[in-house]
């Protein structure tokens, strides 16, 4: 598995934020049974730059506090069996690693809010990219149903870390 981070701002997080991130990752594949090796890339911004993404791939004209932007197609959420069907088409060259996609995290949401919801920055940090991987995972949570099954999973991930409210 490889992860690049990198940072286009200041990131005053009281913890080993590259550790966690990778650690959150490992373990949204390992808890998702992700059959391949993968390769995530993680951007830590501001929020003038998340919004200015916002409004240039989704319309959205404000600073949100994760995307995800996945490099896979699933017929079903969580339905790894055409990945090797087609991995030539999704994988590094280099390392044979499957191309899962990018998350970009706004630094000054993470920390707002944890504020707001009483947790720890390091909690609201790996919530976030726990649900930006399963967006990778192809999940989404546009219905109920859907939203239902992303926070199911989102919570037993963060649990088995040992990282909770």
């Amino acid at each position: 598995m490889t992860v690049t981070i990198e940072s286009e701002t200041e990131v005053p997080f009281d913890f080993e934020y590259e550790q966690t991130a990778r650690e959150v990752i490992a373990q949204a594949m390992d808890s998702e049974e992700f059959p391949y090796e993968a390769e995530v890339n993680l951007l830590l911004v501001d929020n003038d730059i998340i919004h200015e993404l916002n409004l240039e791939h989704r319309g959205i004209d404000r600073a949100t506090d994760v995307l995800s932007f996945p490099m896979l197609d699933y017929q079903e959420a969580g339905d790894f069996s055409a990945i090797g069907e087609e991995q030539e088409w999704n994988c590094n060259p280099d390392t044979g690693e499957i191309l899962l996609g990018d998350i970009i995290i706004s630094v000054p949401k993470v920390l707002e809010q944890a504020k707001e919801y009483g947790h720890s920055p390091k909690r609201e940090f790996a919530f976030l990219i726990t649900h930006s991987m399963l967006h990778l995972f192809g999940y989404d949570h546009m219905e109920p149903e859907e939203a239902a099954i992303m926070e199911n999973k989102q919570e037993k991930i963060l649990e088995v870390l040992g990282i909770s409210r």
